[in-house]
Order: C-alpha cells, then sequence, then structure tokens
C-alpha cells in the first residue's frame, strides 16, 4: 500500500509565503515524476510544478517565478515553496508521484490535498 500525505497549508495574507510538503510511504521500488496540482470548486484539477525524472522542472504561467518545486526521489519526498502568494491563488493543493512498486506496476499516486487559503 502506498499513501501520499501532505502538509503545510493554512491561511496566509497576500505577499506571504508557505511551504507545502508531501511524504510518500509504503512498498515503494522508485519514484518518478513528482509534482503539485490545485483544485477550486467548479473547476478541474490544474498543474502547478512539476519535477520530471531526469528533466527540467516547470511551472504554470501563473506561479513562474513566484513557486518553486524541490524534492528527493530517493526520499520519496516533494516540496512547494510559495512566495508572494496572491488570492487567485486560493484553492486545494494536491501532490503526485508516480510510484513503481515492482509487480504491481508503475501509476500515479495522490495526496488527500492540504488547504491553502490567501486573504487579508
Amino acid at each position: 500500500q502506498v499513501h501520499l500525505v501532505e502538509s503545510g497549508g493554512g491561511l496566509v495574507q497576500p505577499g506571504g509565503s508557505l511551504r507545502l510538503s508531501c511524504a510518500a510511504s509504503g512498498s515503494i521500488l522508485a519514484v518518478y515524476d513528482m509534482g503539485w496540482y490545485r483544485q477550486t470548486p467548479g473547476n478541474q484539477r490544474e498543474l502547478v510544478a512539476t519535477m520530471p525524472s531526469g528533466s527540467s522542472t516547470m511551472y504554470a504561467d501563473s506561479v513562474k517565478g513566484r513557486f518553486t518545486v524541490s524534492g528527493d526521489n530517493h526520499k520519496n519526498m516533494v516540496y512547494l515553496q510559495m512566495n508572494s502568494l496572491k488570492p487567485e491563488d486560493t484553492a486545494l493543493y494536491y501532490c503526485k508521484m508516480n510510484i513503481w512498486r515492482g509487480s504491481w506496476g508503475t501509476r500515479d499516486y495522490w495526496g488527500q490535498g492540504t488547504q491553502v487559503t490567501v486573504s487579508s
């Protein structure tokens, strides 16, 4: 069994910062792509930032220059540093990891989500 748990969300004022963390645990042989998505009521989940295995990080245009994704595949951890937060960043943030579990195959796993609210 594999579980992803996010933490670090909360209420922050515009212009403030938050650091989200995501840790995966369970029967994991390898972690490949890692990333963050967010979703607001009535909308589809959208990409925020990705950290592809063996490639460059990528960001949504709306967060580029403000957010930074980092992590360690071998420690099953991914982070999202969010600076200069805006009210439009308010959303439920999910981490995602592409995980190989040997004979169980490889697929994407999602965390339960952590709420980020940017408001004065």
